[in-house]
């Protein structure tokens, strides 16, 4: 067993929330939109960093079935999920902002396609899923305090690949919907479950990132094409 198999879940929050506390705490300090080289430069050393520093922790990325069929799943899901997103977002648009400049999109589209399908899947799919799982498996067990026992005495590998419940599901979407605006609700909810079902169908976070990856890439080429700036 590795050494982050035997932790503890609770020894493994930092890891899995500090990278998408750091990407979200840059964006607040330095606005995307209108420091969008430095927000994201920022964002790269110190996210990118924090996933570096921590990498042991999330291993393995993999799960029991091809790595090759699971980027080739995350890839169709992450082209599904773009129309998706779409679909749910247009139809409520914050206004009707100004277009990019070309550094600035350069900066997001690179930026939102190395980043957040790392910080986002390791915590929502990775942590938050397989916690309430957890969870879940101590009130069935009638533990005395199950959110304490979910932490403490059980590890996130503990949940085997793939492993689901409809609260599970639920729950990590509507924390994932949590971190976006208010008009990306529907499509961040919804989003959130296509990942979930890249996660019971291939038990493995990979496709997931990869999935995310794709549709955070896909979405800057088509805001950039269509001029619907107020879907990014």
């Amino acid at each position: 067993m590795s050494e982050s198999a035997a932790r503890s879940a609770s020894s493994q929050i930092l890891p899995y929330v500090l990278p998408y506390f750091l990407y979200v705490a840059i964006g607040a300090l330095a606005d995307p939109r209108t420091h969008a080289e430095l927000a994201y430069s920022a964002r790269l050393l110190a996210v990118g960093g924090a996933l570096a520093f921590f990498w042991r922790e999330y291993r393995p990325l993999t799960g029991p079935r091809a790595v090759a069929g699971s980027l080739f799943a995350g890839v169709v899901a992450g082209l599904a999920g773009t129309g998706l997103w779409v679909a749910l977002r247009v139809p409520f648009p914050a206004g009707s902002p100004a277009p990019w400049s070309d550094s600035a999109w350069l900066a997001r589209a690179l930026g939102s396609t190395a980043l957040p399908p790392f910080a986002e899947e390791l915590l929502f799919r990775g942590f938050a899923l397989r916690v309430i799982l957890l969870w879940e498996r101590a009130r069935a067990e009638r533990r005395p305090l199950p959110f304490q026992d979910a932490l403490e005495r059980s590890s996130l590998a503990d949940v085997a690949p793939g492993a689901w419940s409809a609260l599970a599901v639920l729950g990590s979407s509507v924390l994932f919907a949590a971190g976006h605006t208010p008009a990306e609700w529907v499509a961040a909810s919804a989003y959130g479950v296509l990942m979930c079902a890249l996660w019971i169908a291939r038990g493995d976070l990979v496709s997931c990132i990869c999935a995310h990856a794709v549709t955070n890439a896909a979405l800057a080429l088509y805001v950039r094409a269509s001029g619907q700036w107020g879907s990014w």
